[in-house]
């Protein structure tokens, strides 16, 4: 397992955070995607059929594979770095660290302008804790 130092972690967040939003924003237009697609089997179930524009219905298949693949393929991205992606709906990210011969995970969640928090792996985000000077920076709110 790859691990980071917070400086190392905080130099990543600009590319993180972009690949972070284009798998969310795939994600979600697929869902709107998805929903669109249900609507169309609510009305022909509803109407006992009617006619569908197969042409149109297959574009829509198309585009949500692609959509899907997009999300996918920016979640592998952020893998590959070594970066766990623990809850893409809320774009919450864990950077394993060494601290003091154990392994905590560095924790970043979408809109904070940088990583000042860190827990045990066994903690969790419940267990979230500010960056202390053991990290090899001030603690957040004191100059660095």
């Amino acid at each position: 397992m790859k691990t980071f130092t917070l400086d190392e972690a905080q130099a990543l967040l600009p590319v993180l955070e972009s690949l972070l939003n284009r798998a969310i924003e795939a994600k979600q237009a697929a869902g709107d995607l998805q929903e669109q697609m249900a609507g169309l089997v609510r009305r022909i179930f509803a109407n006992g059929g009617i006619l569908v524009d197969i042409g149109a219905a297959q574009k829509r298949k198309l585009t949500l594979e692609a959509l899907v693949q997009r999300a996918r393929d920016a979640m592998e991205e952020i893998d590959a770095i070594g970066v766990q992606v623990k809850d893409l709906d809320t774009g919450l990210l864990d950077f394993p660290c060494l601290l003091e011969g154990e392994t905590v995970l560095l924790c970043w969640k979408r809109g904070e302008p940088r990583i000042d928090f860190w827990h045990r792996v066994e903690d969790g985000f419940a267990g979230r804790q500010p960056i202390d000077a053991r990290f090899g920076r001030a603690a957040p709110g004191k100059s660095n």
